[in-house]
């Protein structure tokens, strides 16, 4: 054991940013500025900063919306008027607009011919759309929309692939007050319905189809039924992507953006909705999660302005999907002036690097995608760096699952070692990061590199004792502005409360195991309601993964730990095959040998089991917890939403299992 005298050396950074990185970085300024305006700390970097922004948290936030120059139409009478959680009160009396703050660099005339969005699919290099063109259209589609009848807290919902239409209607619901909502094409009717039904939406924007995997994907029979089961609309709003006619009575998207017409922003309270996300939902219903207009415009004007160092000379790229919290971050890029990137498309078409092609074409300088589809890369033996130009790119940043060790080393021996590398973590339910990108910090290989700012993270044991260096809960123990301000039909609270705040009452806890590593890093295991507990010892299922997917043979696993009647504990690890490859003897050998090795003798699973895939909520994470209660004896139609899962007959392969153990 090291004493305290002689602490452990820290383990040496793979990258760290220069001197002139760190004084050129927006949230270096911001502390100078913040320390001259609130008492913030001058010295002592980020650390010092973080520790000012979770100590004085009303302070903080006032800071980060005069940074911002937040324009409050009507002003507040405090900043934060009740901590409690669920139910904090942000910023009492104000009222604001988050898409007036979008597209307030159009206001710029020299900035105004620049352009906002650059669309790219994968039939054609990028499109421009300026910041005035884009202006223009939402204030032409904003003054229909109120023609229609549409009124501050009407939903508004899209059927919508990451195409610029998607963006302007969100922006011109958000003028008029509307509460916006979507769902990717790619989502079968079940899955929409399930999710469009909560709110009731009286417009519906939708394609009539989509492209993807070099392959037209026609969804009109979908839009049909959408359209005969969703009662409440009012309008609904064809999008021609495959050119096909308008249907009978639906409107022209041309025809509602084509007016020359000066935006008007509806002026609502802090607190007023500005859209509706939904958890992965694997049992019942999906969550129906509202956050508000001032909370993510103030989240995300720190998040992005000041962690991810984004402004006006930027262009910013990450891979999603419009029915994932990401493609709602990524649009906030407009709020820092940046340049959005929407590509829509497969992220491995015509082949593995395409995402690369991507940044290279658009000239991305921060490039976000999945920790999964870095390991594809490095499987595949992707070589950026040397295929592609990306020397405008200055940090990769990724999410949606822990970054394995591999993939860090991966990503600065093949894309550039001066290059920074934010693996971030935190969740449809904030719209936003717990832990991640610090500009101004070094990067340790698997870790990410602080806590958030505002964010007082913490790593909690069963008894809610903080600790350091050990695993715990993820807890949050003061409020962020953009956590939920409630749940859809949730009228009592309680679903909202169980969700979050059951465990530790009056403290977020989010589900996923973490480490506070004794130099302020974050190390994410995975799911805390899926860990894997034996003799005492606990790991995330990533770490396993981490270590199987390592080997060529394994395309993808699944693990369970499933405690039984007897007291005993059943670990079956279930591996997804490559092409070719046969799981013999041999090849079971070298999987238990290299968890015994790497990890732990404890984790080696009592069975491998060859699957025919592993399956996924419709955000791609592995579903863990429904494959868990499946193997337990739940029943398929008890255990998970059909209408959540990308391949529901997967989960009858899981089902026989359990039949057969009996």
């Amino acid at each position: 054991m090291t004493s305290a005298a002689n602490p452990a050396p820290q383990p040496a950074p793979l990258w760290q940013p220069d001197s002139d990185r760190i004084a050129a970085a927006r949230i270096t300024r911001f502390q100078a500025w913040a320390a001259e305006r609130y008492g913030a700390p001058a010295e002592g970097g980020y650390p010092a900063l973080h520790r000012w922004s979770v100590a004085e948290l009303d302070t903080f936030w006032q800071a980060v919306a005069d940074w911002f120059d937040i324009r409050f139409s009507s002003p507040y009478e405090a900043v934060l008027a009740d901590r409690t959680m669920p139910g904090a009160q942000w910023f009492p009396g104000a009222t604001l607009n988050y898409a007036e703050h979008a597209l307030r660099t159009a206001e710029d005339p020299a900035r105004a011919g620049d352009p906002a969005l650059l669309h790219v699919d994968e039939t054609h290099e990028p499109v421009e759309i300026s910041w005035s063109a884009l202006r223009r259209q939402v204030g032409s589609l904003a003054a229909q929309l109120r023609a229609l009848g549409v009124r501050p807290g009407d939903r508004i919902s899209g059927y919508l692939p990451n195409v610029p239409q998607a963006v302007t209607a969100l922006l011109a619901s958000a003028a008029v007050g509307a509460v916006w909502t979507s769902c990717a094409p790619d989502f079968g009717a079940r899955s929409v319905l399930d999710r469009f039904q909560q709110v009731e939406p009286v417009v519906l924007f939708a394609v009539d189809g989509y492209r993807y995997g070099g392959k037209e994907h026609d969804r009109t029979d979908v839009v049909a039924e959408l359209r005969s089961e969703l009662p409440t609309l009012r309008a609904v709003v064809h999008i021609p992507l495959l050119g096909t006619p308008a249907p009978e009575g639906a409107l022209e998207w041309s025809a509602l953006t084509s007016d020359e017409v000066e935006p008007v922003f509806e002026q609502v309270p802090f607190d007023h909705p500005l859209w509706v996300l939904y958890s992965s939902g694997t049992t019942g219903l999906p969550k129906a999660i509202v956050q508000s207009q001032g909370g993510i415009l103030l989240e995300h004007f720190k998040q992005l302005g000041l962690h991810c160092d984004l402004g006006p000379e930027d262009r910013f790229f990450w891979y999603t999907s419009t029915g994932w919290m990401m493609w709602n971050f990524l649009v906030s890029g407009l709020l820092t002036g940046t340049t959005v990137v929407l590509y829509d498309g497969s992220p491995g078409y015509p082949d593995t690097g395409a995402q690369w092609g991507v940044a290279e074409r658009t000239g991305a300088t921060l490039f976000g995608t999945s920790a999964a589809y870095v390991m594809a890369c490095r499987k595949a033996d992707v070589h950026p760096g040397r295929d592609f130009d990306l020397s405008r790119v200055k940090g990769v940043a990724t999410t949606g699952s822990p970054l394995p060790p591999d993939g860090f080393r991966w990503l600065h021996d093949e894309v550039r070692e001066d290059l920074w590398i934010a693996s971030v973590s935190g969740g449809t339910d904030v719209c936003s990061c717990f832990a991640g990108a610090v500009p101004t910090l070094p990067v340790h290989i698997g870790e990410l590199q602080a806590p958030c700012l505002g964010t007082d993270l913490q790593a909690w044991d069963a008894q809610g004792r903080p600790v350091i260096g050990e695993v715990g809960e993820l807890v949050v123990t003061n409020p962020m502005p953009s956590m939920p301000i409630r749940f859809w039909n949730d009228p009592d609270g309680s679903r909202y409360r169980e969700s979050y705040f059951d465990m530790f009452p009056g403290v977020w806890r989010h589900g996923d195991w973490i480490t506070i590593t004794d130099h302020g890093s974050v190390i994410i295991h995975g799911r805390s309601d899926s860990t894997l507990n034996r003799q005492g010892v606990r790991m995330g299922s990533a770490d396993i993964y981490e270590v199987v997917e390592r080997l060529p043979e394994i395309r993808e696993s699944l693990v369970i730990g499933l405690e039984e009647p007897d007291g005993g504990y059943w670990m079956p690890l279930f591996v997804h095959l490559a092409e070719g490859a046969v799981l013999d003897e041999a090849l079971r050998t070298r999987i238990k040998q290299a968890i015994r090795e790497q990890l732990s003798p404890r984790h080696v699973p009592d069975e491998i089991i060859e699957a025919p895939g592993v399956p996924h909520t419709l955000t791609g994470k592995r579903i863990e917890v429904p494959v868990k209660r499946l193997l337990q004896g739940t029943a398929l139609d008890k255990a998970v939403n059909p209408g959540s899962v990308d391949n529901l007959d997967l989960l009858r392969f899981y089902e026989d299992v359990a039949r057969k153990r009996g």
